[in-house]
């Protein structure tokens, strides 16, 4: 504007103006009246440029004028009656103005010289931060964006509430896909005369489909055990809150008729494609499957998965049938490497020894060269005795090699089979899986979020006391040109022994069907009491965390070490199994420093406690009776700060449920 009113254009006129003079003099040198002639000419054409040049000057400012008088009416009338909030604040953060709009939300007659934070703490401490950013708030039921210019000490406010409920209803009406499998179907009612089995399926679906009726979900049978739920995000979560209380329903209604039937359920959720969806539900049933059946696994499209139910030990499933065809799909695998790599967990226990060395006897039946890889400063305690015994007594130990070692002997044809974990993280060294794309997984542990990527073969059977165990009946279906040693039969049940504490948990009919087998071969009994002798000084360090016991709810036992000591992970698990066979104690936790800087936790129960869920909660895993995390926290009172949290969403949602 400053600019137009010093009229610019001028300036160049002026110019032509001396220039036409100084023509017009020598122009009259040369010819006088030519030169009157172009003076005349130019004057006319100055005379009607100036004019034109006026004119619009005088046009233009009328025009700003008139809108300058227009933006000023329209910028009183933003601020007085325009659907928009706005707050001026001193420099104190009181209110020094508010417009109508303001004053009509807030509802009081004057705002001016009013504390901020008497109208919402969520504006003060946006303001207070001094952050140039929208937000969105609630005042008086009512959702509003808020804009703050820190500059000028302003606050806009725009009503946002209808986009807020669309958007909430958006986000409810999404479609939800799940997938319910009845555990054990087949098994149980494959016995069963025609009209005991008809009962058993109008039983189950009547169940189910009252539930669906209950909260509104479509649900179509599409085979003996399985069918397809259509529901959405709203009554998904009506279904978490409730913690999914059909798996207790069925549980408890079939148990009244002497059956042992229990749901799986895997639920797609967070994605516009239904593809997506039926993919992402069929994956959260195969990790339930995976975790032992009677529980909800709900895959989100980003990844995220939630678990409900698992509060039952899982009912012994897998058959003979199965073993033999994972057995004999493994052979298959060994031989056609060129080389067999066999490694079990970091800080490794009797199980994931014996079963390393059963696996490798199964390697050496076929024929094939095969190595366990070991972290030799891991190995401590009875695991330590038993490679003792072994380096003495067998002519293998040199089997026995460092993850380095394995590297530098890998090629593309080798094998790798991880044996009582499945866990990347876990595993001795992670390396060695990417070096081949053949990777078998044998464990008997539920199966978590963290899975090894593609692995050829997986034999999970949450079901089994042990992975010694399913290395035993892998064993028996391969080619019988090698026996097993006395020593080699004597790790596998001494891996037993140590997880099922001396056949007292998790022990099955398959479990001593294994020992029996392994008793065949010679192995020692009282050898394995000898590897499992502990000295005096363990003791006493156990006796010492013991005393520290607390009880947070009845039956259940948290004793800790000391701050400025490091602990064996094995002593914290012996630790926890001391506990256990305590009086009125149903579940227990140890917590301790260990030595590779994170802080352990071991966790046992009798079953009425599911101690894996509330290791998941902390990043861990394992089974109902039997799990362990490791966080990296500094401090004892951090770690229980942690556990007690966990142990208290599980233990009273599951009450709630």
């Amino acid at each position: 504007m400053g600019i137009f009113r010093k009229r610019p254009i001028r300036y160049p006129l002026l110019v032509l103006f001396l220039l036409s003079l100084v023509a017009a003099v020598l122009i009259m040198m040369w010819n006088v009246w030519i030169g009157i002639a172009f003076v005349f000419v130019f004057a006319v054409a100055m005379y009607y440029t100036w004019r034109v040049e006026l004119l619009t000057y005088l046009e233009t400012e009328k025009h700003i004028e008139a809108l300058s008088f227009r933006l000023k009416d329209v910028g009183e009338e933003a601020f007085l009656e325009m659907p928009f909030g706005i707050l001026i604040l001193n420099d104190d953060f009181s209110i020094e103005w508010a417009n109508p709009f303001m004053q009509r939300v807030v509802q009081l007659e004057s705002l001016v010289g009013q504390e901020l934070f008497s109208i919402s703490e969520t504006l003060h401490t946006l303001v207070m931060q001094g952050k140039k950013e929208e937000m969105t708030i609630a005042l008086f039921d009512r959702k509003y964006n808020v804009f703050y210019k820190k500059e000028e000490k302003i606050l806009y406010f725009f009503d946002v509430t209808k986009q807020v409920q669309i958007e909430k209803q958006y986000l409810a009406d999404r479609t939800v896909l799940g997938i319910i499998f009845i555990d054990n179907y087949d098994e149980l009612t494959s016995g069963m005369d025609d009209q005991s089995r008809s009962l058993t399926n109008t039983m189950v679906t009547s169940i189910i489909n009252e539930w669906a009726a209950q909260y509104d979900i479509f649900v179509k049978r599409f085979a003996s055990d399985r069918y397809i739920a259509v529901f959405n995000d709203a009554i998904l979560a009506e279904l978490e809150q409730k913690r999914f209380s059909i798996l207790d329903v069925v549980r408890e209604r079939t148990m009244q008729k002497n059956l042992s039937l229990t749901l799986s359920i895997g639920v797609g959720a967070g994605s516009q494609s239904l593809v997506e969806l039926g993919q992402l539900a069929q994956s959260g049933l195969d990790l339930v499957l995976g975790r032992g059946g009677d529980q909800v696994a709900i895959k989100q499209s980003n990844g995220k998965i939630r678990f409900y139910g698992g509060k039952t030990n899982p009912v012994e499933k897998r058959t003979r049938v199965r073993a033999r065809v994972i057995s004999h799909a493994l052979s298959d695998l060994i031989q056609d490497s060129d080389r067999v790599f066999v490694m079990g967990h970091k800080n490794p226990d009797m199980d994931s020894i014996g079963a390393c060395v059963g696996v490798r006897k199964m390697v050496a039946m076929n024929g094939i060269e095969g190595d366990i890889i070991v972290n030799f400063d891991e190995v401590h305690g009875s695991v330590e005795r038993l490679m003792n015994e072994l380096e003495a007594k067998t002519d293998f130990y040199d089997r026995f090699i460092t993850p380095d070692d394995a590297l530098s002997k890998m090629t593309s044809k080798s094998l790798v089979i991880i044996v009582d974990t499945h866990k990347p993280s876990l595993v001795i060294d992670s390396r060695l899986l990417s070096k081949t794309d053949k990777v078998v997984v044998i464990d008997h542990h539920r199966r978590g979020e963290e899975f090894i990527t593609n692995p050829t073969l997986v034999y999970m059977e949450p079901y089994a006391s042990s992975t010694a165990e399913l290395v035993t009946e892998l064993l028996e279906y391969q080619p019988q040109n090698e026996k097993l040693v006395p020593l080699e039969a004597t790790a596998l049940l001494s891996g037993i022994i140590v997880d099922t504490k001396s056949f007292t948990l998790r022990t099955g009919a398959r479990t001593f069907e294994a020992a029996s087998y392994l008793r065949t071969f010679g192995a020692d009994t009282v050898l394995i009491q000898r590897l499992l002798k502990e000295d005096i000084e363990t003791y006493v360090t156990r006796s010492k965390i013991i005393q520290t016991v607390e009880f947070p709810y009845k039956g259940i036992a948290v004793a800790h070490g000391e701050n400025s000591t490091v602990y064996d992970s094995v002593l914290i698990a012996q630790t926890a199994d001391i506990l256990l066979t305590m009086k009125d104690i149903g579940a227990s936790f140890v917590i301790a420093h260990r030595s590779d800087g994170l802080m352990g936790i071991s966790a046992r129960s009798l079953g009425e406690v599911n101690v894996q869920l509330i290791m998941e909660q902390l990043g861990g895993g394992g089974h109902l009776t039997n799990a362990a995390t490791q966080m990296a926290v500094s401090s004892i009172d951090e770690a229980k700060q942690h556990l007690y949290a966990a142990i208290t969403e599980i233990v009273e949602g599951s009450k709630q449920s």
